[in-house]
């Protein structure tokens, strides 16, 4: 906890309980800053409870669209928009003037990483220094994005603070990490607990009582340095055990054993495993990025993070060990090289079932295959083009070929990178010499052939 001015219970500011009042009574406006994968469903959670929100980015195109009632993001439909446009208590906006109107800010903007996987902070103190130009007495501001413990206090609060009001008596500072899981449908926001730090004793209570009447329950830490270290300490969880199965994968080819096989018959022990499984590569904003936001950090208490770095080393590796699986398939089988080859990546999405591109290692794989002189094209039934994107500007514009028979059948081979559902897969077996699959898919549908190989 920071060493602000902070109210107890004897001397609670008025303002704040005037604050609280607003929010229990659904009357506080909420502003969320970044209308993306993590901002739309966090706006359509606090409509839906009847607040009153505002949305802000800076992309005039994503703004139009919402006022239009249109989604730009599959699993989120237009019809949803729609309606709480209709409703009258959502407004999309790309003019920040508006800050200054709202009782709670949340801040969903992008945190990627820089060159020496260091942190790139760029979005974060942009809308820091666009809301401490417009920021008023009695306000709330709650950061979301992921990044390093320290972020909040460190960097928010003295942008915030330039204009001489101050975090725990003049506004009122917490972060509270997202926990969105784009295209589950089991959890949605309002299902998924909310991790809740304060800058103080009273921004803790203020941003708690604020999600509370959105979500299922809140988790409130002992302060934002703490909540900042939950969300880094979840998604490393999952990036170093996802490299786990990535190694394991390759050391249980080499024996001929099926890494599958063998999790799914592990998972049957009721205690002491988890199932986690391997693939082509890390995907999504989140497990890619976080573990090297805490590894960077980490050095500057002189602290090394081996065991981050590895599983970093390993899961980036990941693409060009599928790429080689398919290379040595291509020879032994058809006596093909890479160089002649014409190849369809399966799959562009970072998961099934979305259409999110970031951080895809579909992405890559296309360029990996492309440098060995192999002729790549997609299939993705929800990315019918692949629009710009930071690490591979290069791809922008190629379209998604047809998933018919006569299309399939010009290719050598197929390269699975992305598990959608709805896909007729036999189609696929039935036209291609050659199916490697990194996913697995082939196998859970239940479908057998030998021109299938795993990778």
């Amino acid at each position: 906890m920071s060493t602000t001015e902070t109210p107890d219970s004897a001397t609670f500011d008025i303002a704040v309980a005037a604050l609280l009042d607003r929010i229990v009574r659904r009357q506080a406006s909420v502003g969320v800053i970044g209308l993306g994968y993590v901002g739309l469903p966090l706006v359509q959670a606090f409509a839906a409870e009847g607040f009153t929100v505002r949305g802000f980015d800076v992309d005039d195109e994503k703004v139009a669209k919402l006022e239009a009632g249109e989604s730009y993001i599959r699993h989120i439909p237009s019809e949803r928009i729609a309606r709480l446009k209709a409703s009258g208590h959502f407004v999309a906006s790309a003019d920040f003037d508006g800050l200054a109107e709202v009782d709670a800010m949340l801040i969903c903007v992008p945190t990627p990483l820089a060159a020496g996987q260091e942190p790139d902070m760029t979005y974060v103190i942009g809308t820091a220094e666009a809301i401490a130009t417009r920021l008023r007495p009695g306000q709330l501001v709650i950061l979301e994005s992921t990044t390093y413990p320290g972020t909040t206090v460190e960097v928010i609060q003295p942008i915030l603070e330039r204009g001489g009001l101050r975090s725990g008596k003049d506004f009122y500072l917490a972060y509270s990490p997202e926990r969105e899981d784009p295209g589950n449908p089991d959890f949605g926001t309002a299902g998924i607990p909310k991790v809740v730090g304060g800058d103080g004793t009273a921004a803790l209570q203020l941003a708690k009582t604020l999600y509370d009447q959105v979500v299922i329950a809140t988790v409130p830490v002992s302060d934002t340095q703490t909540a900042e270290a939950v969300k880094l300490t979840e998604n490393i969880f999952r990036a170093i055990n996802i490299a786990l199965v990535n190694e394991l994968k390759q050391v249980y080819e080499a024996m001929g054993i099926d890494v599958w096989e063998v999790i799914d018959a592990a998972r049957t022990k009721p205690f002491g495993f988890m199932p986690f499984y391997p693939g082509p590569g890390l995907g999504g904003h989140c497990i890619p990025i976080d573990p090297f936001y805490l590894a960077w950090r980490a050095r500057a208490f002189d602290q090394e993070t081996r065991l981050i770095g590895l599983a970093g080393e390993i899961n980036t590796a990941m693409p060009g060990y599928v790429v080689e699986r398919l290379r040595q398939a291509l020879q032994g089988r058809q006596g093909k090289g890479l160089e002649t080859a014409r190849v369809l990546v399966v799959g562009l999405a970072y998961k099934k079932n979305v259409d999110d591109l970031r951080e895809s290692p579909a992405l890559t794989l296309i360029e990996l295959l492309e440098a060995e002189g192999a002729a790549a094209d997609y299939h993705d039934p929800f990315i019918p083009e692949i629009m710009r994107t930071r690490e591979h500007p290069e791809l922008a514009g190629r379209r998604s070929v047809p998933w018919t028979a006569e299309s399939l059948a010009g290719y050598d081979a197929a390269l699975i990178a992305t598990d959608h559902d709805g896909l007729d897969y036999g189609l696929l077996i039935d036209n291609v010499p050659l199916v490697v699959d990194s996913r697995n898919i082939v196998a859970r549908k239940g479908l057998q052939s030998d021109r299938v190989v795993k990778a």
